[in-house]
C-alpha cells in the first residue's frame, strides 16, 4: 500500500470526517498541517487549485473534497463495508446526507462557527436561519433511530458529525434536540473515535 498523506488543519470539520474514517479503517497515514499560509503556496495549489483542505494524496493520486475522499477511501479500502451500504436505496440516502453536509450543514452550522470563532466574512443571520430550518428536520429524522441511514454507522454519520457537534461553538444551541444529542453520543462511542479540539463557546441562541 502506497503511503497516504492528508493535508488538513486540526480545527477543520471537513478534515475531521476524513481523519476519522482513516482512523476507523485503521489506515496508516501522514498528516500535514496546511494552514492558510500553506494553502496559498504554489506547491499546495498544484494539489488543489481552490486552495482548500482536506486533500488526500496516495502516490500520484490526489483527491480533493472531503466527501469525495470519503467515498474514495471506502471504495478502495473497504468496498463491502457498512460505511457505504450495498443496498441501492440506502446508498442513495447516504449520498443525500453527504449533500446536506455540503449544503445545509456547511452554510448553516459550519458557517456560524466560522463567523463566531474565526471572523470569517459570511452572513451570521443567514447561517442561523439555515440552521434553524435544518436542525428540526434532522431531529425528526433521527427520532427513534440510532444512525442517519440504516442500522449501522455510515459515511453519512461521519460527514455530518463534526459541524453538528460543534454547533454551540457557532452560538447555536442543541438543547432542544435530544435525538441529535443521542446520535452525537452514538458516533462518539464508536471504537477508535477521535474528536475535534474544543473551542470557547459564545453565548448561545
Amino acid at each position: 500500500m502506497t503511503a497516504l498523506t492528508l493535508y488538513n488543519t486540526p480545527l477543520s470539520g471537513h478534515g475531521h470526517r476524513v481523519k476519522l474514517l482513516l482512523t476507523l479503517l485503521d489506515l496508516p497515514f501522514k498528516e500535514i498541517e496546511a494552514g492558510a499560509d500553506i494553502r496559498q503556496t504554489a506547491q499546495f495549489l498544484a494539489l488543489n487549485p481552490l486552495g482548500q483542505i482536506p486533500v488526500l494524496v496516495e502516490g500520484e493520486t490526489v483527491i480533493t473534497d472531503s466527501n469525495a475522499i470519503l467515498i474514495w477511501l471506502v471504495k478502495r479500502y473497504a468496498p463491502e463495508s457498512h460505511w457505504l451500504p450495498q443496498d441501492l436505496l440506502q446508498e442513495v440516502e447516504v449520498h443525500q446526507w453527504l449533500a446536506k453536509a455540503a449544503g445545509e450543514i456547511r452554510y448553516g452550522l459550519a458557517s456560524a462557527r466560522l463567523i463566531r470563532q474565526f471572523s470569517t466574512p459570511e452572513n451570521y443571520a443567514s447561517a442561523c436561519s439555515v440552521a434553524a430550518k435544518f436542525l428540526p428536520q434532522m431531529e425528526q429524522h433521527l427520532t427513534g433511530k440510532r444512525w442517519l441511514v440504516g442500522e449501522q454507522a455510515t459515511l453519512a454519520d461521519l460527514a455530518c458529525y463534526a459541524y453538528v457537534a460543534c454547533a454551540p461553538e457557532g452560538g447555536i444551541s442543541l438543547a432542544d434536540y435530544p435525538a441529535i444529542q443521542q446520535w452525537l453520543q452514538n458516533v462518539e462511542a464508536m471504537p477508535g473515535f477521535i474528536g475535534l479540539p474544543p473551542l470557547p463557546q459564545p453565548e448561545l441562541i
